[in-house]
């Protein structure tokens, strides 16, 4: 690596690739779902990406300090490398696509953004915009943060991990949840406590390095279970001709956020802790709206009568 630009087109690179495979994955998960199982299965492929996030913390910890950023760079170039092998043997296409391809059914792009739609598309959007702001903040710049607070390089990688450990549990947790009560009070609720967490976490202004880590680990339990579950609110709001098109949209402008975390978190570094928990807060709240705000939300499932009884 020569320089700060080759540097910046390899990540411009990496991102792109990341960018079109995360919807795809939801959209091909949710096609080979039951219907009734499907938010659930959406998730559990989506929370993948937080889990990779823990288990690159725990590699970082141990790879950085001994063998420096460039081994960790080449493990995390060979393994999706691999990968790519496998799937192009193994991975089916999706049997809806191949059925509206073959009949030439394809529904056009207004089925994302028509006048029926309008609404809960851009209220995903803001979701998704909110949502990884916060968590691409967070993921950045967590580790910088928890330096100065007085962990070590390893310490703070390991606060990486716990976030992102954090939001496997809540991601598959508000999946399960969203199966039994639909989306919207999971979602909200996760929203809300996104929010709570740091706040509570900036009014305690306590400088315990386990207290930190524990309430890092609770942000990311609910921010990610948000996070991962958007997509299965997507692969819900779109029928199947457009429903990668429709999650990638909504992705692309999340990524947005994603993008403006890299300023933004250089400046909320800079004015201090209580500057970069309020914004994370901030940042949730606006999620809060973008979820309220969807009317089509994913109902609790029809297959489990007993579970969601009044009674």
């Amino acid at each position: 690596m020569q320089t700060i630009s080759v540097l910046a087109l390899l990540r411009f690179l990496a991102g792109a690739g990341i960018g079109g495979a995360i919807p795809n994955a939801a959209a091909i998960a949710a096609e080979f779902s039951p219907v009734h199982r499907r938010p659930l299965m959406v998730t559990c492929t989506v929370v993948c990406v937080p889990l990779g996030g823990m288990f690159g913390g725990l590699a970082a910890a141990q790879i950085l300090p001994s063998l420096g950023w460039r081994a960790l760079f080449a493990t995390g170039g060979i393994a999706p490398l691999l990968l790519c092998v496998v799937l192009y043997f193994l991975l089916p296409e999706s049997p809806s696509f191949l059925t509206a391809r073959g009949h030439h059914n394809r529904i056009s792009l207004s089925a994302v953004f028509g006048t029926g739609n309008l609404r809960d598309t851009l209220s995903l959007w803001l979701t998704t915009f909110c949502c990884l702001l916060c968590v691409y903040i967070s993921f950045s710049w967590l580790p910088t943060l928890l330096t100065t607070q007085g962990l070590s390089l390893a310490e703070a990688s390991t606060g990486l991990a716990l976030y992102n450990m954090g939001g496997v549990i809540g991601a598959l947790i508000c999946g399960g949840m969203i199966v039994r009560f639909g989306s919207r009070i999971p979602m909200l609720t996760c929203a809300f406590l996104a929010s709570a967490s740091v706040l509570i976490l900036n009014f305690l202004g306590t400088t315990s390095h386990t207290v930190l880590l524990a309430g890092f680990a609770a942000h990311g339990l609910f921010v990610n279970a948000v996070q991962t579950t958007s997509f299965a609110l997507g692969a819900h709001l779109y029928p199947t001709a457009v429903r990668a098109s429709g999650v990638a949209f909504a992705l692309a402008v999340g990524r947005t956020g994603a993008v403006l975390s890299a300023f933004f978190g250089a400046g909320l570094i800079t004015q201090g802790r209580p500057a970069f928990l309020n914004f994370l807060a901030l940042t949730m709240a606006g999620t809060f709206v973008g979820l309220a705000l969807v009317r089509n939300h994913i109902p609790a499932s029809r297959a489990l009568p007993v579970l969601v009884s009044t009674t």
